[in-house]
Order: C-alpha cells, then structure tokens, then sequence
C-alpha cells in the first residue's frame, strides 16, 4: 500500500508582502495626483508664455514682414539704456508706495489684531471692501478726488501742502493731478489692503501671554512693541512689502490715469511697445529686465529681513 504525498500548500502572502506595498505606494502618489492639475495650470499659463516671451524677446523683423528667432540679445542693452529713467521711476514710486502702506497699515492691522474686540469682523470687511469695485474704476474715483478746484486740492491750498510738495519737487504748483503725489497717492490706496491683510495675521498669531510676560518685567509699552510685538510680526511685514512692492512696480495704470507723460512708469512704457508701437522684442525684453530687478530686490530684501517665514 502506498502513500501518495500530497503537494505542498503554497505559502500565504507574508505580511508587509505585495499588496501592502501596493497600497503604500498609491499612498504616496496621492499628493502628486492632488498636485497635478495645479502643476499643469503653472504649466500652461505661466511657464509656456513665459518661454514664449523668451523667444520674443531674442527676434528681429516688423509686424508687417514677419519676426524670426535671430538671437539678438542686444534688444535687451538697447531697451535699458533707452528706458532706464522709467525703471528708476517705477521703482521708486513703488517703494514709496509701500512704505507709505506700511506706515498706514501696520498701526491700523495692530487695532484690528489686539483693540478691535467685536468690531474687529468689521473693521476687516471694511479693509477688504475696495475689492468689491473694479480696480480702474477706484482709480478713477481718485482721479475725480483729486481733481483741480475740488475740495481736497484747496484744502491741501489752505494748508499750505502743496507749496512743500511743489518744492519736494511732488506736484506742481496748485493742482495735484498729473503729478508724482497723485500716482503714489492711487498706488497706495489700491495696494493698501495688500499690506493691512498679512500684518493683521502675523499679528493676530502672537500669544498674549507673552505682552503680559514682557509688562510684568517691567517692560514699557513701547518696549514691549520693539522687543516683543514688532520682531514676531516681522513675517507680515516681509509679505505684506512684497505683495505690494512687486504689483507696484509694474502697475501702469495709476501711472496712465492720474499721471502725465513725465511720470510714465515702466509698465506704461510695456503696454505701449505691445500695442502701440506693436514692438514686441522690445516689450518682451522690458519685461523681462523688470522681471530680473524684482526678483534681485526681493531676495536681497528677504535676506536682508532675516525672515523666511511668510504668512
């Protein structure tokens, strides 16, 4: 009599054995699905008109005739050396612009953060209200506010403002329109909220506890700002700077609207080469200089500002 043997039982899957690793692996492909549909969007409208724009800017040739890749980077030399006083202008209406923010905001976000109590829902509605009109048409309600004979002007006449602007160098003579006041005036009012909005955050974040810590070491109020309140909100200031530094810098129609041919900034000089003077080599190398000096300022500044931490 014999006995068969039977064959031997195939081996359970271990654990930790194929299946698992499979669903280990889905689970970490899940964040790159989820990134996917905002890294094509980078893709196709920022990245690919920004090479687009690259080969703009290296072409020769007219509308009529045709542009062809040339790689003529003397476009670029020809466009710094022809613009640079619009670069100069802009950049520094821009900084101005957002020191004025900073100075407006930062007292103003510190009442929302720590002295508003229950109005504070309010007093930020009210800060994000300019956002509920089209940005031309505030612009243009500041160019009727600033118009020659209204009330704004002669009251900055009774004071005698105008005449210290005047030998600023900021207006000229009795009116403001068409002046370097009115288009800082409209960059800072339209940029405003863009500062107000990060210092209120940085500043609604620090603990309490460490203002009553700092008075019962027998810290002054304005000790406690310097040593305490001003370092810890430091991330909203750096974001706030920059939300209103880099929009500013290339914002052109505060510049078309309340300004004059002497106070065009170098995004009025822009938009003119791309649909005006239909000179597109030209305009896309101004772009890109632009591009290049905010960039250069912003790291410098943020290294400067010893802060990586934006809110």
């Amino acid at each position: 009599m014999t006995v068969t043997e039977a064959p031997p039982a195939s081996p359970s899957p271990a654990p930790g054995g194929p299946v698992v690793h499979k669903r280990s692996m889905r689970r970490r492909l899940v964040p790159y699905w989820l990134l996917l549909p905002g890294i094509l969007w980078l893709l196709v409208f920022f990245a690919l008109p920004l090479v687009y724009q690259a080969s703009t800017s290296v072409q020769t040739g007219s509308l009529e005739q045709g542009f062809e890749v040339t790689w003529h980077f003397a476009t670029y030399w020809d466009a710094l050396t022809d613009y640079w006083p619009q670069f100069l202008r802009s950049l520094l209406y821009a900084g101005t612009a957002t020191l004025l923010c900073l100075l407006l905001g930062y007292p103003l976000a510190y009442l929302i953060a720590f002295k508003a109590g229950r109005w504070r829902n309010l007093l930020l509605v009210l800060v994000i209200a300019p956002f509920f009109t089209s940005f031309l048409i505030r612009t243009l309600a500041w160019k009727t506010i600033l118009a020659d004979g209204g009330p704004v002007v002669d009251f900055l006449n009774t004071i005698h403002f105008l005449d210290v602007t005047a030998w600023l160098g900021l207006t000229e003579g009795e009116r403001v329109l068409a002046t370097p006041l009115a288009v800082v005036t409209g960059l800072t009012y339209n940029f405003l909220p863009f500062m107000i909005l990060p210092l209120y955050t940085s500043l609604e974040r620090i603990d309490p506890r460490l203002h009553e810590a700092a008075g019962d070491l027998y810290a002054s109020p304005s000790t406690v700002f310097r040593k305490v309140t001003f370092p810890l909100s430091m991330p909203g200031v750096v974001s706030g700077t920059l939300l209103t530094f880099i929009p500013a810098s290339g914002d052109y129609v505060n510049a078309e609207l309340l300004g004059s041919t002497d106070t065009r900034m170098i995004g009025n000089v822009i938009q003119s080469q791309f649909l005006r003077v239909l000179d597109y080599p030209t305009a896309a190398a101004l772009s890109f200089i632009l591009m290049a000096v905010v960039l250069v300022t912003v790291t410098v500044y943020i290294r400067r500002a010893g802060t990586e931490d934006l809110v």
